[in-house]
């Protein structure tokens, strides 16, 4: 066999070898219902949230005793419980990971038995973010650097400044830190309502309209504002709302105007990170006003009048 030949042998047995082996270590392939499960520790996974039975299933062969969800919506305990597992609801937001939550999420993956699965809903950004700080707690070897690259495997978009911002930010705790934290772990959290929703609405909007006057820049009085960032984080208030219980049941009217608002919202986002200039400026006052005029029909219909 000539040289030349045994050249090729060889590199057609690499690419074989490298299509049936997982490119990366940490992701763990074939976890029906699951999506974006990777291997933080020997301890604990970070994905999204278990769909159906299979999720639950996929989740039960791979050993798991524990979920934590860091998401906003109401897990499904007693699914989980049927599978053999138990929940824990410790949520955060899209915003960053508050440091007593991090310190609280870092006791319960310490303490609590089994291997343990942390989500958001799609696990890509909350969930990541979540499982990069715990580790970061637990492991004094962890440095910021892999926090950041295990958080960019998952797909964790960097348009989320306050996710990134965590580890970074993060004071890890000693063990005494950790030993003063409650063990009383909700199955289910408070969950954010219509109301306080709303309110986290009209706060974005107040701040986008501050951004607005200062011709959708940064306001010299408000330099903590980000312009790009304040329409993502409206844009993933609407999509919270959207999958809250008694939205579901709205008529489908409500339903269409907050999809239409969430859709503008997202093109103001994108917008606004283009550089400055008249497209810029005139894209992003139609699209902010479309998702302004969305709400106020919203609000016509179905907050300021009388519901039979």
């Amino acid at each position: 066999m000539s040289t030349h030949t045994i050249t090729m042998v060889l590199s057609l047995a690499t690419a074989c070898l490298s299509a049936i082996q997982p490119l990366n270590p940490n992701r763990l392939p074939n976890t029906p219902g699951l999506h974006n499960v990777l291997r933080i520790t020997d301890k604990l996974l970070s994905g999204s949230v278990p769909e159906g039975d299979t999720g639950f299933q996929a989740l039960q062969k791979l050993g798991v005793k524990t979920i934590i969800t860091v998401d906003g919506a109401k897990p499904e305990v007693e699914r989980a419980k049927k599978f053999g597992m138990r929940y824990v609801h410790l949520p955060i937001g899209y915003d960053g990971v508050p440091a007593e939550q991090g310190w609280r999420l870092a006791k319960a993956v310490r303490d609590l038995p089994g291997l343990i699965y942390i989500h958001c809903h799609h696990g890509q950004h909350r969930s990541p973010a979540a499982a990069v700080v715990i580790k970061l707690c637990l492991d004094e070897k962890c440095t910021i650097a892999t926090a950041l690259e295990l958080m960019k495997l998952a797909g964790a978009d960097p348009r989320y400044v306050g996710l990134y911002a965590a580890p970074k930010e993060l004071r890890r705790p000693t063990s005494a830190d950790l030993d003063k934290i409650t063990s009383d772990f909700p199955e289910t959290a408070p969950t954010v309502g219509i109301v306080q929703q709303m309110v986290d609405i009209d706060e974005r909007c107040d701040n986008l309209k501050l951004i607005q006057a200062a011709g959708w820049s940064v306001p010299k009085n408000h330099l903590d504002l980000d312009p790009a960032h304040e329409a993502l984080l409206l844009s993933e208030h609407f999509i919270e709302l959207s999958r809250a219980t008694e939205i579901k049941k709205k008529p489908q009217a409500f339903l269409d105007m907050l999809h239409q608002a969430e859709k503008d919202t997202r093109q103001l986002e994108s917008t606004l990170r283009l550089e400055a200039g008249p497209t810029r400026l005139v894209g992003a006052n139609q699209f902010f006003k479309a998702s302004q005029a969305s709400c106020t029909r919203c609000h016509a219909q179905f907050r300021d009048v009388p519901q039979k």
